[in-house]
């Protein structure tokens, strides 16, 4: 019967923070769409700058015809994957980073006080629809590898494909999370927060194969990193899987997805316990 109270009580949390989080980043929604013009120019300047990424990779293959095995459609296929599972990582909580500076000035007081998740409200904070231009690049490059490769579409392959974007978005979301709440001990530490998040984002662009062995064991077994598309779309592209591990674990980015949510929900609860605001 207890345990039955404390999981209605969780439900009731989560619900009372998805709603929090969706009349924040309403309002900040509201804001943006005033200035209509600012707006598609941001955008617009946000799709270009992310797409400088993929324009590097087009240079190098005016020179070359593989890079680390892979040809360019396969890497454009990892490249989007990548691109728009980050976006929407990005604009849904891209604005943690910015815990760090709230957690310096003391500003992470205000909204302790609230009756509403803090976590919500940190995510939601100034809400950037501009980021949607790295959502929209993302898919674009995505839309031509899927036009040019030739893959034999099964149902696990079919399957995989809404797998591995929301998978990936929700892996990305956990490590803003966890970086975040490592920000409650450093205070100052956006910059190794975004090693793992923009950083990842642009190593897991690449074929494995051109990485260090350590390091791809690094990006899979301890931030799960490559579950992202590198293990999924090597049973996509039918390639052989880094590390050489079992076919199966293609299908397992949802399992990790959920393992890292709840290990990153823990460190954030650790974290606000241990804030002990600025002293003034």
């Amino acid at each position: 019967m207890a345990e039955t109270v404390r999981a209605a009580g969780r439900r009731g949390r989560i619900a009372e923070g998805l709603r929090a989080y969706g009349l924040i980043a309403g309002m900040w929604i509201r804001s943006t769409m005033a200035y209509r013009a600012s707006f598609a120019l941001t955008t617009l300047g946000n799709f270009a700058t992310t797409a400088l990424d993929f324009v590097a990779i087009l240079l190098m293959f005016s020179r070359v015809d593989a890079l680390g095995g892979y040809t360019l459609p396969e890497v454009a296929f990892l490249y989007g994957l990548s691109a728009v599972s980050f976006g929407l990582a990005d604009l849904a909580i891209g604005s943690m980073d910015r815990l760090g500076r709230r957690v310096r000035d003391g500003t992470l007081d205000t909204l302790l006080v609230r009756p509403v998740p803090v976590l919500a409200q940190v995510a939601a904070d100034r809400f950037g629809l501009r980021r949607l231009g790295r959502v929209v690049q993302g898919l674009l490059v995505l839309g031509y590898a899927l036009a040019v490769l030739d893959v034999d579409w099964t149902a696990g392959r079919l399957l995989l494909m809404p797998l591995m974007l929301l998978s990936g978005a929700a892996i990305f979301c956990a490590v803003f999370v966890a970086a975040a709440a490592f920000q409650f001990v450093a205070q100052d530490a956006s910059e190794v927060a975004n090693a793992f998040t923009y950083g990842g984002t642009t190593m897991l662009q690449y074929p494995p194969t051109v990485f260090a062995r350590e390091l791809v064991r690094g990006v899979t077994f301890l931030v799960p990193l490559a579950f992202v598309n590198w293990l999924p779309a090597s049973h996509v592209l039918g390639r052989p899987y880094p590390l050489e591990l079992p076919g199966w674990v293609a299908f397992t980015p949802p399992l990790v997805a959920a393992a890292c949510c709840a290990l990153a929900g823990l460190a954030w609860r650790a974290g606000l316990r241990s804030y002990r605001s600025t002293g003034s």
